[in-house]
């Protein structure tokens, strides 16, 4: 910490706890808090009951489950690979072509995500990619939302390479191929890994696209959780919700003890 008086630390401190408490901690509280109950009409809730969890780990609710994962994984790997490919050819290119590339890639993310989705429901409603109620077209969607976090997080990590690794190995006789993937990418690990979870994250809440694209068997999490708050099932949906980000941390646990090994490495 830069600040180094005492008064000074525990101001900070405290200005810290007054934003991060009643903006942040408070409303997931509340949601945890609403996820146990069946009743709330005073200060804390009452009627505590594990009936929503039992709700919200079965049938459809389990199977929302498995449908954001599935999704999420697989955007995730596309939107890696795509902004990873994009970020290695743009590191080869002049300023001003990098800045278009970047430009075309943040773009996704400049404008809001249910024009995406309009935009991916009108692109793939017709012949010869007709993907209009099928699981590909949320798929699609998710990957095309993310890249763009995928694609910045790799460029900055490009940029901070030294080309001295990868010259010494070409100097050496190593292939452009066995440079890229012996030498490149294994340095890259960390960065990609951190892209992968980010990627994952974003996927697992996206919302608005998603209400625009997704078929009746192919329901993700957040339309389930979004549906039951509407029918007024608000204990159910806030079950659902802890659900949703117990899943979501646990992945990201994952990748971070991937990437910290990448670290180490």
């Amino acid at each position: 910490m830069l600040v180094h008086s005492r008064k000074a630390k525990w101001a900070v401190w405290a200005l810290f706890l007054l934003l991060f408490v009643p903006l942040f901690a408070l409303p997931l509280l509340v949601v945890l808090g609403a996820s146990f109950a069946t009743n709330w009409s005073s200060v804390l809730p009452s009627g505590l009951t594990a009936a929503n969890y039992q709700a919200a780990t079965r049938g459809e609710a389990l199977q929302a489950l498995t449908t954001s994962l599935v999704t999420a994984v697989t955007a995730s790997l596309l939107a890696l690979a795509a902004g990873t490919w994009a970020a290695l050819a743009a590191a080869a290119l002049g300023k001003r072509h990098r800045k278009v590339m970047d430009a075309l890639f943040v773009l996704p993310v400049a404008v809001p995500s249910v024009v995406v989705g309009l935009a991916i429901l009108v692109a793939f409603s017709q012949p010869p990619m007709l993907l209009n109620g099928t699981r590909w077209i949320v798929i699609i969607a998710h990957t095309v939302l993310v890249t763009a976090f995928a694609h910045q997080s790799v460029s900055a990590a490009i940029t901070r390479l030294d080309p001295a690794y990868e010259q010494a190995a070409a100097s050496l006789g190593a292939r452009p191929a066995h440079v890229l993937f012996r030498v490149k990418l294994p340095l890259l690990l960390p960065s990609l890994t951190a892209a992968a979870g980010l990627c994952f994250a974003l996927s697992m809440g996206e919302l608005s696209a998603t209400m625009m694209l997704y078929p009746p068997d192919w329901t993700p999490l957040p339309v389930l959780i979004y549906a039951s708050t509407d029918r007024g099932a608000l204990f159910t949906g806030s079950a659902i919700a802890v659900v949703l980000m117990a899943a979501t941390l646990l992945v990201l646990f994952a990748v971070s003890r991937i990437r910290t090994r990448a670290s180490y490495r």
